[in-house]
């Protein structure tokens, strides 16, 4: 009788996900005794009736590595401990149902599960580990944010694309002598902002490591312009703070949705500018999902595919309760509680925020 690893995806979508699904499944072909199936949207396959899952084997997942999104799709809202439910006043509220998916997991003689996901998606890893699930977590956030790993992959593609941008936005600010502000991914850690701007050329980063005063940048682009021209190109993680402790964010309505909505820090930062005197003529440009999608690059594509195979040679060694991880030049695993015990935030003595500096990026401090 064959054994069976259960897949899923969880939280936002990444390039390089369906390559981890492929080198997963590929790597699991060599053993006779294993069969992979995947759960569509997470483990919310598993919570619902029917039963949402698919039979991934190598014709399934055939050249998907070059494809972005996730075949089994992905959600970064419920879970199996906070299940969304109506109540009968039509309000929501949520329930824990852990203990009753494993249970359904059991019955379906499933083996082992690989969780591939992010800092809540692992988190979740460990919370059903502690409840006796054989479970492997793979790293993936395009922020980069795991400490537990050198690099998340899906991260150099979003700089890749965040730089295009910043490539693109260089040569219009100088045509019209204006400031162009573009505002990227990054809640809590800059990492994308702070690669992009260095990629890129631009005059300054805003990250969330740094709360930044607004005279700062203004000083910088005053230093961008002579006698009415001249330009500045900005970059701002979507997650800055002003050096007050002002964060721009709203609370989301949507059901299951634990998260602040965070967006529109770019706007507010130009109203800033104009306000402290700033008098250039600006735009501002949100690059928002475009980070998220398309083809993963070459980078991705080869360690989402390390990690896959590593992944499963987990599962055959049985180190469950552990999280796949790259630590240069190996790709190694580390334990999941250790992997979500610290946020991967740029240090104050990073030498990449020593490297924009000495190139005369200012950092709004």
């Amino acid at each position: 009788m064959k054994k069976r690893a259960l897949v899923l995806t969880g939280g936002g979508d990444c390039p390089g996900l369906n390559a981890v699904i492929r080198a997963i499944v590929r790597r699991a072909s060599q053993e006779k005794d294993w069969e992979i199936i995947g759960s569509i949207q997470a483990f919310d396959g598993i919570l619902r009736e029917p039963t949402e899952v698919v039979i991934l084997d190598k014709n399934a997942v055939s050249g998907i590595h070059v494809r972005g999104g996730t075949i089994i799709g992905t959600t970064n809202k419920g879970g199996p401990f906070a299940w969304p439910i109506k109540n009968k006043d039509g309000s929501w509220s949520s329930v824990d149902r852990s203990d009753e998916m494993i249970r359904k997991l059991q019955y379906m003689e499933v083996d082992a599960v690989i969780n591939i996901g992010g800092d809540g998606s692992q988190r979740i890893s460990q919370a059903l580990y502690e409840k006796g699930l054989n479970i492997i977590g793979v790293p993936k956030t395009i922020d980069n944010d795991l400490s537990a790993t050198d690099f998340t992959f899906g991260f150099q593609t979003a700089v890749q694309i965040a730089t295009e941008a910043v490539d693109k936005l260089v040569t219009t600010a100088a045509s019209h002598n204006r400031v162009l502000i573009l505002e990227v991914m990054g809640r809590g850690a800059g990492w994308i902002a702070l690669h992009s701007a260095i990629a890129g050329g631009a005059d300054v980063c805003l990250i969330p490591e740094i709360p930044y005063d607004i005279n700062s940048v203004v000083n910088k682009i005053n230093t961008r312009f002579n006698k009415g021209k001249g330009f500045a190109n900005i970059v701002i993680a979507e997650g800055a703070i002003t050096k007050d402790g002002t964060q721009v964010y709203e609370k989301s309505n949507e059901v299951g949705y634990a998260n602040i909505r965070l967006g529109g820090v770019a706007l507010k930062l130009m109203h800033e500018l104009k306000a402290a005197g700033c008098d250039a003529d600006m735009r501002e440009t949100v690059l928002g999902h475009l980070q998220r999608g398309g083809m993963p690059n070459a980078y991705d594509r080869i360690l989402a595919t390390q990690f896959g195979v590593k992944a499963f040679e987990m599962v055959l060694e049985g180190k469950f309760g552990e999280m796949v991880a790259y630590r240069h030049p190996e790709i190694t695993s580390v334990p999941l509680k250790d992997a979500i015990n610290n946020y991967n935030f740029i240090s104050a003595n990073s030498y990449l925020l020593k490297t924009a500096r000495g190139i005369g990026i200012c950092l709004g401090d």
